[in-house]
């Protein structure tokens, strides 16, 4: 299927849905839809970080720290994160991914839900080559010397700048 003719769940301000659209025309109207941001660790606790493929519908060949994507018509974000990981890391049998927190995103490409998650992956990935131009498993301080130097997905920054501080906060680290 087009991607572009994929049904979501239209929602308001507060999460509830208020209709179905296509995501071709959720993004063409700005309508406020879900997705999931699933932050991805190894067993030596460096992130999966990857580079989108260039005919993607939002962001385009830019980097992203979380793997996700939106949330289909009456899918529940759990189940969604957990497609959603297995499908862009190119794995099976994937441990449910623990959700964190939910905020709304409201900024470039347009507003939607987001519900980010954690999860280690020690399963050796091939990641999705439609969605997956470029990837690799980064430290803390080659993620942190790439962040100013890369062109990053800012839906993607956003999560990790809240991911940062709900984890400041003594929220659960990965």
């Amino acid at each position: 299927m087009n991607p572009a003719e994929e049904l979501l769940d239209v929602v308001d301000e507060n999460d509830e849905v208020i209709g179905r659209a296509p995501r071709g025309e959720v993004y063409a109207r700005g309508l406020i839809h879900r997705c999931t941001f699933i932050h991805v660790r190894d067993a030596e606790g460096r992130t999966f970080v990857h580079r989108r493929t260039p005919d993607k519908l939002v962001f385009p060949s830019r980097y992203d720290l979380f793997v996700g994507g939106v949330v289909g018509a009456g899918e529940s974000y759990d189940d969604a994160a957990l497609r959603e990981a297995e499908e862009e890391l190119g794995v099976s049998g994937l441990d449910r991914p623990r959700p964190l927190f939910r905020f709304l995103y409201d900024g470039e490409g347009g507003r939607w839900w987001s519900a980010v998650y954690e999860v280690r992956c020690d399963l050796p990935v091939k990641p999705q080559a439609e969605e997956v131009a470029w990837h690799a498993f980064l430290t803390e301080e080659e993620l942190t010397a790439r962040l100013g130097a890369w062109e990053w997905v800012p839906d993607g920054l956003a999560a990790y700048e809240r991911l940062l501080a709900h984890r400041a906060a003594g929220g659960t680290a990965g």
